[in-house]
């Protein structure tokens, strides 16, 4: 990587210290096995067998340095639909339908205003999705977060049939990969977005579009074509997070023209993010992949092929 533009390494992230923590945590988890769980360490979700024919995938995330934007702009209930959304695009990667969800807010201390905003956000994404908001818990953690600050996480189970599953391992070379739109950022990179704004302000409109929910895309696109796999571009880029769900030895090969950027990346670039660092860590306008046969061209933007 170029050393001349700014990383998000050198605003605190490191995508490789990342890496290392999860791979130190796969014999933990890998020693939990039982007879219920299935899939591979590292996807979106995970999975475990309800029954012969039914599966429960879950995920859980956060919504991370946006909040610290969304407070400073008004805008928490936008980043209570980023979390749901988030939450429960990594499940309908595995083919699941969402069922329900739950929510975490933690604080230096509690503003009931702001706990509010969040967590009506996240319902709103919520009712659109069909998915059931059972439960939640909130923290007052003085000794944990600075003045002011707050965290918000949550955790999406949805439900899949067997024969109905989407896992990636049918993809295979000449299969094509497929974009849907991003409406910006979504919810990663902002520690680097938050040390180009500095203490200023800043266009809200612009940097904290809402993370797209992708559940009636992806419904549609499995009703007209054979989707193999499904890949939600989140930390790591395209190319990082379709490693993801390919099968080892199948490569990419991306066009990275073949679709629209939204101006956000233009400001990023402006400010100093060079393109090998932003393909590395941003969407940069592709929040979702799919993988179809070359035969299904026509069910969405092509935007590569498996090799």
């Amino acid at each position: 990587m170029s050393s001349g533009g700014r990383t998000y390494e050198q605003a605190g992230v490191s995508l490789a210290a990342a890496k290392g923590v999860v791979e130190r945590l796969r014999a933990a988890v890998e020693s939990t096995r039982t007879a219920g769980m299935e899939g591979s360490f590292g996807g979106f979700a995970g999975l475990y067998a309800l029954d012969e024919r039914r599966l429960l995938a879950a995920s859980t995330d956060g919504v991370g340095s946006k909040l610290v934007l969304s407070r400073r702009a008004g805008r928490l209930r936008d980043a209570g639909r980023d979390l749901a959304a988030h939450c429960i695009d990594d499940v309908l990667t595995t083919g699941a339908e969402p069922l329900f969800f739950l929510d975490y807010v933690a604080a230096h201390e509690l503003d009931l205003e702001q706990v509010a905003e969040l967590v009506e956000g996240a319902a709103g994404v919520c009712r659109e999705a069909g998915c059931a908001l059972i439960g939640g818990e909130t923290a007052e953690l003085p000794w944990v977060y600075r003045e002011e600050e707050l965290d918000f996480a949550g955790t999406c189970v949805g439900i899949v049939e067997r024969e109905r599953l989407i896992d990636g391992s049918r993809c295979e070379p000449g299969d094509l990969v497929l974009g849907l739109a991003s409406s910006g950022l979504h919810t990663n990179g902002y520690s680097l977005v938050r040390e180009l704004v500095g203490d200023g302000e800043f266009d809200a409109d612009l940097l904290l579009a809402p993370h797209r929910l992708y559940l009636d895309e992806v419904r549609a696109l499995r009703a007209r074509a054979d989707t193999k796999a499904l890949a939600h571009v989140t930390g790591g880029g395209i190319l990082g997070n379709l490693r993801r769900v390919l099968p080892e030895g199948v490569g990419i090969e991306l066009d990275w023209a073949a679709w629209k950027r939204p101006p956000v990346y233009a400001w990023l670039a402006a400010h100093g993010i060079e393109e090998e660092e932003l393909r590395r860590v941003f969407n940069l306008g592709v929040g979702m992949c799919a993988v179809v046969p070359a035969g299904d061209a026509g069910a969405g933007t092509v935007i590569g092929r498996l090799t």
